[in-house]
């Protein structure tokens, strides 16, 4: 079976996020292996740039994807599915690799080097999303993508 990691910038603060997360995190249990694994953010100030911060996040993410894996990095310049396209896609990647990594970066975002790492770039809306907020989105549609591929009842 293979196994979905999620590496994510920053603990989640709101309770009734991390427990959407939780949610969905177990409703994939019976299709897909998961890790969730967190970054620690950069400590912003007004002498750090931006560009600084996003740059060393973007460097600790990339210690922890393995070669062998294929990343998905969320960004807004990335390509936009429907549900049904998306499970399509990601069933096609589930046939190619036996690690997928979906990384979502932190409210600055994610540095060059992370997208240009990607093996594909994907958006979840042309809205702006909190990056605690595009997590549970990014769940959520990755289980009804499982019921989808599996003809189960969930998607409609």
């Amino acid at each position: 079976m293979p196994k979905i990691s999620f590496v994510v910038v920053d603990r989640t603060r709101a309770p009734f996020l991390r427990d959407a997360e939780a949610f969905y995190l177990a409703r994939l249990k019976p299709y897909t292996q998961t890790d969730w694994i967190v970054v620690k953010p950069e400590k912003a100030s007004k002498s750090r740039p931006d560009e600084e911060i996003i740059r060393l996040e973007g460097e600790s993410i990339l210690k922890r994807v393995p070669a062998q894996a294929a990343l998905i990095a969320l960004d807004r310049t990335g390509r936009m599915f429907s549900s049904r396209e998306f499970a399509s896609r990601l069933e096609a990647l589930y046939m190619q690799t036996s690690h997928l990594i979906f990384v979502t970066g932190g409210p600055l975002g994610l540095s060059s080097a992370v997208r240009d790492a990607a093996h594909e770039i994907l958006s979840l809306s042309k809205m702006t999303l909190t990056h605690e907020m595009a997590r549970v989105f990014l769940l959520e549609q990755i289980y009804r993508a499982f019921t989808i591929i599996n003809g189960t009842k969930y998607h409609k």
